[in-house]
């Protein structure tokens, strides 16, 4: 029993397989999918014409924890992320061990969202009736297929995830290409992108929050890939100009195509129904075949699925190397070099949540709260280990960008931005999870220590 948790035996080191492109395609494909196709029409509901507001300022609210990410993982080149980071900040593991939930329920609650997503337009593309489970048990083998897929090695993993990242960033590309194509020929009304919608007697502050607290579910996805560090090729000189770069090139992105749909689309019949970027292309180019859009929109929430996947099983595998979980999770496949227990372990609890969990809305909201509540923590983090000193250049963010951090995660997580009561079940019943868990954990570590 004392080698239960965490003893550092011998075990194979993951592969470091990806270079800047890897690395890059990886932080786009992760922020870019389900948040930018399913999210559009719901902030243009809140805000109206000023869609692209809400994405530019979570934009910059993610651009400040990301700096404090850069400086964290250039420092601490590991696999375990945000715990890694708050058990070095504050050595409490009751707190390491929630924040490590809390960071992998957020993953396999998108991913198990992004499978439900995929499932729905699976079925209704090909005009299937399948009752109450088929939509489920759908999403349970593509959770399979993605375990399978994340099995035989993140190598494998990565390359379907730039064949992943470069259809969706397609449909993107789309949709800003025919939002142009109509500015260009005098179609549309750009002047829509200026004007405010909101319900009357709310003034334009609080909708532009609640609208902002939606389009950052959009813009997760980088803190994702501090979980590979492991798996990348010198990660203190590329994490810096690559991650820095995909925010970047997402932001713009979203920014366009956000104009683009609501000059094709009146705010009112944008935020109608679950298929926005449907609605702009049925309305710029009706001659599009929206087949095609759709197989897109398909392959851009298995991309979120897949990666999200990746990142939970990494972010197990790290936290049992650093002993805070068993170190049986923590097992590395002799032959495919891949954690294999760990991917097995968040592949049974993504499949919980597709089966029992609630549906999209709340899924995705509480994806967000989750992370805002980390991203908090990562932001304190950062100014409590600037004491730690390590023997390599590292990056350092200005001290001014993690207090702003600090403050705009914990602004937006807050009740007063419009978030739906359910988020808050939703995050306290995983959290109850969490802290059963760590009991449980603690009780073994105590028995293992008798042992001794």
């Amino acid at each position: 029993m004392a080698e239960a948790f965490g003893a550092k035996e011998e075990t194979p080191e993951l592969k470091r397989v990806m270079g800047p492109g890897l690395l890059l395609l990886f932080i786009v494909g992760d922020i870019l999918g389900t948040g930018i196709y399913a999210l559009t029409g719901q902030v243009a509901a809140e805000v109206g014409g000023v869609v692209w507001l809400p994405f530019l300022i979570a934009f910059l609210v993610a651009l400040l924890t990301a700096c404090s990410y850069l400086e964290l993982v250039t420092k601490y080149p590991q696999a375990a992320g945000a715990a890694l980071y708050t058990h070095k900040a504050f050595g409490v593991h009751f707190v390491t061990f929630l924040v490590a939930f809390a960071v992998m329920s957020s993953g396999i609650t998108s991913a198990a969202t992004a499978s439900r997503a995929f499932a729905a337009n699976f079925s209704t593309s090909l005009g299937l009736d399948l009752g109450v489970w088929g939509v489920p048990l759908i999403a349970v083998g593509f959770i399979a297929l993605v375990a399978a897929v994340n099995f035989r090695g993140v190598g494998e993993s990565v390359k379907l995830n730039v064949v992943l990242t470069v259809v969706e960033l397609t449909g993107l590309l789309i949709i800003i290409g025919i939002g142009l194509w109509a500015i260009a020929g005098g179609e549309g009304d750009v002047s829509r992108a200026w004007t405010f919608a909101t319900p009357e007697g709310s003034g334009t502050f609080w909708p532009v929050v609640a609208a902002t607290g939606l389009a950052f579910f959009a813009m997760v996805g980088f803190e994702d890939s501090v979980n590979m560090a492991e798996e990348c090729k010198e990660p203190s000189r590329l994490f810096p100009k690559v991650l820095l770069t995909g925010l970047a090139i997402t932001g713009v992105i979203y920014i366009l195509v956000a104009i683009s749909a609501i000059t094709l689309v009146p705010a009112n019949e944008l935020g109608e129904g679950e298929t926005p970027l449907l609605k702009v292309i049925q309305a710029g180019a009706p001659a599009f075949p929206i087949s095609i859009f759709a197989i897109i929109t398909m392959f851009a929430v298995a991309n979120s699925a897949l990666i999200n996947m990746m990142m939970a099983s990494r972010l197990i595998y790290g936290m049992a190397r650093e002993n805070v979980l068993p170190a049986m999770l923590g097992k590395v496949h002799e032959t495919r070099r891949t954690p294999y227990i760990a991917i097995v372990f968040t592949s049974l609890l993504a499949v919980c949540l597709i089966l029992f969990a609630g549906g999209v809305p709340a899924l995705g909201g509480t994806t967000a709260l989750l992370l805002l509540c980390v991203f908090a923590i990562v932001n304190v983090a950062v100014l409590v280990l600037r004491k730690d000193k390590v023997d390599h250049k590292h990056f350092r963010t200005p001290t001014i960008l993690p207090v702003l951090g600090v403050i705009s995660c914990v602004f937006l997580a807050g009740p007063w931005a419009g978030r739906d009561p359910v988020q808050y079940a939703i995050a306290a019943a995983l959290l109850g999870l969490g802290v059963i868990l760590w009991i449980a954990t603690v009780q073994l570590m105590k028995t293992s220590s008798r042992a001794a």
